[in-house]
């Protein structure tokens, strides 16, 4: 759809908008996440004293991902591109202190990375004559620019959906309120990369797809492994995120974006209402997060505890709730397709930690007595929070079978041998089953533990990166900036500049106020001198 913005003088202004199925779906499934999470801040936000601006910025948010989701158009990405980062930096710092501001810088600092790129495929466009992107796409895959604009595109996805080596900030992002953690994880913040893919993946070459394989499965594996060692829950569940986006995008990369835009519908569904109700379970115990705490928690918050419990099965593929639908498709038609055997390796192994570390939850939180204070009772969620959670939790069970008959309504014929077929839930009943037995194992308790070490805290620390992101980015141009001003400042340039002359002019100057205290003794010390010299010659 064309509107006419503005005509002067022969010439107009034309805003362009997509309206086909995919946008149209996502939209729809933006704005009933969106209209749930704010019935459920409603409550989870009462006590607070800004919950007009809050709700304003979430708003805000939404219309951003609007402008984003419809836009052919880069120019108009970007307006919904760049508002998702600035609200998104509002939203993180949102609790103003020291860890929020750092969350937020952090987040802010890497999403621009990916809006320098998008800049730089506005620049590379204007070859093409046109910014709508939408009509010559296929035309002009191949060409140099065209691979040249694709590369800048994926980098600017792998920011936003926060791939291996931007994937820190997803993790620190846990510091903004979690109704914002529920919208900002399901369908607007970090799927934006995913639909951009989606949209620019008939571009993509051979070589491309294979650097995002790569890529996006070892940030599969690397969250799937590193939520296995969390105890935040937040944490873990903004791990799966990450899981799941690494998911789609290696689905994207073997030329399956449909499979990877239902994914992210379904994903949208059960990750919106997991937030929520670790949210729900957060409040009730008094603003812990810690998994260790907990425990019982089906005898004092039953409803939540079963939304919880849905949530979590549908991530890991359970079979006919919204995750299975797509996630099993996925895998099958992974398993049909040409791919290399590291990528097939990482998708399997992956999936099979998603559910390990989904169980050691269900262990941590369900299962034993309530780990928390004695006398603390555990309060079920308000109203309108567990309205909220009812609306998501029926899109969770009943979504994925909808889904399957709106985007495939003709049946695809999957044909493999028995062993593949069956790899599927043989890697999710393994991973179930090491995920709790794992999770009522302590590496604490025992010496095999020192051996461990190494290998736990490289793991649970996301491979190093949010050192890296953090440590290793400032440390050195901070440490370049103090020996610039120990050798300049306060170095050689102050010894040869103002400090060194003002030292000699000093030191003069006592010498100069030493002969003039002791007049009388240097020129008598001058007389001498002169009569010993004068001796000296007539003698000689």
């Amino acid at each position: 759809m064309d509107w006419n913005v503005i005509t002067l003088n022969g010439s107009s202004i034309i805003m362009t908008f997509l309206f086909d199925w995919i946008s149209l779906l996502f939209m729809g499934f933006v704005l009933i996440i969106s209209s749930l999470v704010i019935l459920y801040s409603d409550d989870y936000m009462s006590g607070d004293l800004n919950i007009v601006r809050f709700i304003m910025l979430v708003l805000m948010f939404v219309v951003s991902m609007m402008f984003l989701i419809i836009s052919p158009n880069v120019i108009s990405i970007l307006l919904g591109w760049d508002g998702l980062g600035l609200v998104s930096y509002l939203l993180v710092i949102y609790y103003q202190n020291v860890k929020s501001y750092g969350a937020g810088m952090l987040t802010v600092l890497s999403n621009r990375i990916g809006d320098v790129a998008l800049l730089m495929v506005i620049a590379w466009m204007i070859n093409f004559g046109s910014w709508s992107f939408i009509y010559y796409l296929d035309f002009l895959s191949g060409s140099l620019e065209m691979e040249l604009i694709s590369f800048l595109v994926v980098l600017a996805a792998m920011t936003k959906s926060a791939q291996i080596p931007f994937s820190s900030w997803l993790p620190a992002a846990m510091a903004a309120p979690t109704p914002v953690s529920a919208l900002v994880h399901s369908s607007t913040l970090v799927t934006a990369g995913v639909y951009l893919l989606i949209r620019f993946s008939p571009s993509f070459g051979y070589s491309l797809n294979m650097f995002l394989l790569l890529i996006s499965g070892l940030t599969m594996f690397m969250a799937g492994l590193g939520a296995n060692f969390e105890y935040d829950l937040k944490s873990i569940i903004a791990l799966s995120t990450l899981s799941q986006l690494g998911l789609m995008i290696m689905t994207i990369s073997v030329g399956l974006s449909g499979l990877a835009f239902f994914h992210l519908l379904t994903h949208a569904l059960f990750k919106a209402l997991l937030f929520m109700c670790a949210g729900g379970v957060i409040h009730s115990m008094g603003d812990s997060q810690d998994i260790r705490f907990m425990g019982g928690m089906s005898i004092y918050m039953p409803f939540t505890s079963s939304c919880l419990m849905v949530s979590n099965f549908a991530l890991c593929g359970m079979p006919f709730l919204a995750g299975f639908y797509s996630k099993d498709f996925i895998l099958e038609m992974f398993s049909m397709s040409y791919v290399n055997g590291f990528g097939f390796v990482l998708l399997f192994l992956s999936t099979g930690l998603t559910v390990c570390y989904s169980f050691r939850l269900f262990y941590f939180a369900m299962c034993g007595d309530f780990n928390f204070s004695p006398s603390y009772s555990m309060p079920e969620t308000n109203y309108n929070m567990m309205f909220g959670m009812v609306g998501l939790l029926v899109m969770s069970v009943f979504g994925g079978g909808v889904l399957m008959w709106l985007i495939c309504p003709t049946p695809s014929m999957i044909c493999l041998p028995y062993y593949l077929k069956f790899l599927t839930l043989f890697v999710l009943f393994v991973g179930g089953w090491v995920g709790y037995g794992m999770a009522g194992f302590s590496f604490s308790d025992n010496l095999f533990s020192m051996n461990l070490y190494g290998a736990t805290s490289f793991s649970g620390s996301m491979w190093f990166m949010p050192f890296f992101s953090t440590y290793g980015v400032s440390y050195t141009p901070l440490m370049v900036g103090y020996k610039a001003t120990k050798v300049f400042d306060s170095g050689w340039m102050e010894y040869f500049g103002g400090q060194g002359m003002y030292w000699a002019l000093f030191n003069l100057g006592s010498v100069n106020q030493w002969f003039q205290y002791n007049s009388l003794k240097v020129f008598l010390g001058f007389f001498v001198m002169w009569v010993v010299i004068l001796l000296f010659i007539l003698i000689y």
